[in-house]
């Protein structure tokens, strides 16, 4: 009953809000679009405002389910045994028996596909014990991203005083959700099946089916938070994230997240300087075992920008003068600067590659005894 309420509000229910008007094509309480692997924001209204997001909520929880997973902590072929408590959870759900068992794989697709509620909690309790826990864990999460407007009651997104975020929050957590690559791999299901064909999946976020490059990643929709969405997408090596809070009506959520997402694509793109460990030169080593190190960048370096057609820019590398053994890998050795017209655009610190021991000092003694030798010799 709940999820038919939920459906019609968001088709009928006009509030007497004000409804962001700041970007073309988006009709919201609040909105934000970022790209990801660099976090800027392209476009934004009202971002910060708290709301209520319903079953956006479950970004985070299928966050920490990938760290658990990523970690080696958890495995999609667990099986995650549902209690009658989860059993008891209306509105979306896969329809989970009490005594029932399904991996930790069909209860990610339950939850990123049919935003299953009674999944969220049989997860949650299979992590942390209860679902109290894992909120804790939620919202310990979101402090440690720096998500100042967040507050977490449940793991589902359902009503409840005092469970809210922001659009800026939300697409915080979207972006890390979207470091865990495996993800994509769920959110981006249009249908899938469970139970051996027995129970039918289709993804709530349509985008997923209809917009070019949609990779995910959640819908939500209460009689509070109206209708919600946070939308990914990636073309031409890009993905842009669009976050949609309070939009009077379904359609007009998906409208809004296109219109955010057509705007980023149409006007951005992002320049790939270099990936994180790519060997750029030799440095010099002083007194040391070996005589120079690889020296790599420490991590990847790129950056959004309006399109233009600028050319690519040229390479400087500035390696550290003087570099005396013991060298351990990690040790900054210079930088990898990318000039273009004249100017520094971006800048990468150079890493050594791996460890570099100090010569002892018999080999110190010996290396310029045979110095003297050769020098003798030449001489000669």
């Amino acid at each position: 009953m709940k999820k038919i309420i939920c459906f019609f509000m968001c088709l009928f229910f006009l509030p007497a809000a004000v409804y962001a008007e700041g970007i073309d094509g988006v009709n919201a309480k609040s909105a934000i679009l970022i790209e990801q692997s660099t976090g800027m924001v392209l476009a934004e209204d009202e971002a910060d405002e708290r709301l209520p997001i319903a079953s956006v909520t479950k970004i985070m929880t299928m966050l920490l389910i990938m760290e658990r997973i990523d970690s080696g902590a958890l495995s999609y072929d667990d099986m995650v045994s549902v209690s009658e408590n989860a059993m008891s959870y209306g509105g979306s759900t896969m329809f989970l028996e009490a005594g029932e068992q399904l991996s930790v794989r069909d209860m990610l697709k339950g939850i990123a596909v049919a935003s299953a509620n009674d999944g969220c909690v049989a997860m949650a309790e299979h992590i942390a014990g209860s679902e109290s826990a894992f909120v804790d864990m939620m919202n310990e999460r979101a402090r440690e991203l720096g998500m100042e407007n967040t507050h977490f009651m449940n793991t589902n997104g359902l009503d409840e005083d005092d469970h809210y975020s922001s659009a800026r929050d939300v697409a915080v957590m979207s972006r890390e959700l979207l470091t865990h690559n495996d993800i994509t791999e769920f959110t981006s299901i249009w249908t899938d099946e469970l139970r051996g064909g027995k129970f039918k999946l289709a993804n709530t976020n349509k985008l997923v089916r209809f917009y070019t490059g949609a990779n995910g990643l959640k819908t939500g929709s209460t009689s509070k938070a109206l209708c919600c969405l946070s939308a990914s997408a990636v073309r031409d090596d890009m993905q842009l994230i669009a976050v949609v809070l309070g939009a009077p009506t379904s359609e007009e959520r998906f409208a809004s997240a296109r219109a955010l997402l057509d705007y980023g694509f149409a006007g951005y793109g992002v320049t790939r300087f270099c990936s994180a460990g790519e060997e750029v030169a030799d440095a010099d080593i002083i007194n040391g075992v070996s005589p120079a190190v690889k020296a790599i960048t420490k991590e990847e370096r790129s950056s959004v920008g309006e399109k233009t057609g600028a050319g690519e820019a040229e390479r400087q590398v500035r390696l550290n003068e003087n570099i005396t053994a013991p060298v351990n890998e990690g040790d900054v050795v210079g930088e990898l600067d990318f000039v273009r017209d004249g100017n520094v655009v971006e800048s990468v610190e150079l890493v050594a590659a791996q460890d570099v021991a100090k010569k002892s000092i018999p080999m110190i003694i010996f290396d310029l005894l045979s110095g003297l030798v050769g020098s003798n010799f030449k001489e000669k």
